[in-house]
């Protein structure tokens, strides 16, 4: 068996191959290897090497069609939405245009866009050397419910839009992709035939133009930039819709980069990930600066380690405690309640998986924690559960004692808070249900005050004037998350409460850290695991 300490540097040492090989790997995608052949030769005619078509510098024309058939075989199925004639793959451009919806994509139908990279002057279609990519205008999601105000069961649309949230909260319906982004991968760049990259190699069309062979433009869609914030229900009424068509120039290594996040973002819908929960993965790539974005990742990946090792020590802590000496089984209590309510919040406001899950898995090991501090036993009699809770020592009705009182105090603080709080809420702020409103009352009591719940747990250690009974190593690892979430707080979208509440927890562990130092462990009082540091193991009896 691993000892406790050999799992750690395990973990951290899989954790460092991990973050060399994704590094390794990143490295790869950006610095591609070009054909050696053409840098020791310098001309077209080096064998072997795939050259880019671009470097002819041809006249080209960007056309964009609308369809509502998936594939088109002839020029009568397809509606010219937009036309640059003079088209400069190194200008960017952005265009909006007024869309004619068809009758099928208003029944709850597909349109999709056909965007046309070919020689000026020749339609496509008759253009042997044409490039043309494929994108959905529209996308299936389910309406966010209305919501009203609970005391008089009106909203300000209520009236106009009863009959149709009748039947649309029930199913998917079409929404609108109001921006389309185009981009062209502009560098002159020589690609090995014997090894072309496999993912660019999909979006390569080969042509042979004397004896050397050429890749034509590479014409890319950016889905990632398709936002849930963009999106337009289509009505039965509508006739037309706004579409932003943009153009950028795209470097090879971003390209490849931007291939890779996108097929990210389509296995995550894969595994059930829903529309909303990849445009928060999206929302990271898009929204952020790429010099920035790399530091999330490495922010991303310790805070994955952190939470890791943070979990691991934490349920090692609770494990092995044998008593609550020193430990405000109320803050235990609030802390398993707090974070219940927050995972429920959460889920009700359909946040986004990678805030969800790790909620998720807090709430089950703060209830694990609660059962371990109450000395909670379930004995079954039959299919009837009956709880029987342990007995405590002086030591620990001493510390409960501290606790209550604590407590005792802060209720004439915090009952009248969260009290008012609420009341105010439900006077003045829209909810979808009377379960939205105790949610989100209880939420914004844990996150605007749950601080507070923080301090029986303070004056338990000022009244012991100790703090060695705490799980420091927990303790460790949760403050370096808690710092990693602060950054994560500006880049992943979350409630705004929910967002305060980790700058709160700064301040909740700068003041543990000030009593640490107060209190420094004394290395003859019992630990938390009920030994003492200054008593010698016993020693195993040695046969001759």
């Amino acid at each position: 068996m691993l000892s406790r300490s050999s799992f750690t540097g395990l973990a951290i040492g899989l954790f460092a191959v991990y973050l060399a090989h994704t590094c390794w790997v990143m490295y790869g995608i950006v610095c591609t290897r070009a054909c050696p052949a053409a840098a020791e030769d310098g001309t077209a005619e080096a064998g072997g090497c795939v050259w880019p078509y671009l470097a002819r510098r041809p006249k080209l024309q960007l056309s964009v069609y609308t369809t509502t058939r998936s594939s088109i075989s002839a020029e009568s199925n397809i509606s010219l939405v937009l036309n640059v004639e003079d088209f400069d793959i190194e200008s960017k451009f952005e265009r909006t245009v007024n869309i004619s919806v068809p009758k099928k994509t208003r029944d709850n139908g597909t349109l999709y866009a056909y965007v046309f990279l070919h020689h000026a002057g020749i339609l496509p279609w008759h253009d042997g050397k044409q490039v043309h990519v494929v994108s959905p205008l529209t996308t299936y999601m389910v309406p966010k419910p209305e919501e009203i105000n609970l005391l008089t069961g009106e909203s300000a649309t209520q009236q106009i839009e009863a009959e149709k949230q009748t039947n649309a909260l029930e199913e998917p319906v079409s929404h609108w992709r109001s921006r389309l982004t185009l981009n062209v991968m502009v560098e002159d760049f020589v690609f090995d035939g014997s090894s072309l990259p496999a993912d660019v190699h999909r979006y390569m069309k080969m042509v042979q133009v004397g004896k050397t062979v050429h890749y034509l433009p590479i014409l890319f869609i950016d889905q990632l930039s398709n936002r849930v914030k963009d999106l337009m229900i289509i009505n039965r009424s509508t006739t037309e819709l706004p579409l932003t068509v943009s153009y950028d120039k795209i470097s090879l290594g971003k390209l490849r980069f931007w291939i890779h996040m996108q097929e990210a973002v389509y296995s995550l819908q894969q595994f059930g990930f829903s529309e909303k929960d990849a445009d928060e993965v999206k929302g990271i790539f898009v929204d952020t600066n790429l010099y920035f974005l790399a530091l999330t990742f490495f922010v991303a990946a310790f805070h994955l380690l952190f939470d890791f090792l943070a979990f691991k020590n934490d349920i090692s802590f609770w494990k092995r405690k044998r008593n609550m000496i020193g430990m405000s089984s109320k803050a235990v209590l609030w802390r398993c309640f707090s974070t219940v309510v927050i995972f429920l919040f959460l889920l009700d406001e359909q946040t986004s998986l990678l805030v969800l899950i790790p909620a998720g898995i807090g709430a089950v090991i703060e209830l694990w924690k609660v059962k371990k501090a109450l000395k909670m036993t379930v004995k079954w009699r039959g299919l009837r559960p009956k709880i029987q809770f342990g007995k405590s020592s002086d030591c620990e009705k001493k510390t409960e004692e501290y606790d209550t009182q604590a407590m005792k105090y802060l209720s004439y603080l915090l009952y009248p808070l969260c009290i008012g709080g609420a009341g105010y809420s439900l006077l003045n702020v829209k909810y979808k249900s009377w379960y939205s409103w105790l949610i989100n009352s209880f939420v914004n009591g844990v996150y605007a005050f749950g601080f507070l719940f923080m301090l029986p747990q303070l004056f338990v250690n000022y009244k012991m004037k100790s703090v060695a009974h705490l799980p420091w190593k927990a303790f460790t690892y949760k403050a370096f998350n808690t710092f990693i979430d602060d950054i994560f707080a500006f880049i992943i979208t979350m409630p705004t409460s929910h967002r305060l509440a980790c700058f709160r927890d700064d301040v909740v562990f700068l003041v543990y850290l000030y009593q640490r130092w107060l209190y420094p462990v004394d290395k003859s009082r019992m630990n938390e695991y009920g030994e003492s540091y200054k008593e010698k193991p016993a020693k195993m009896a040695h046969r001759e």
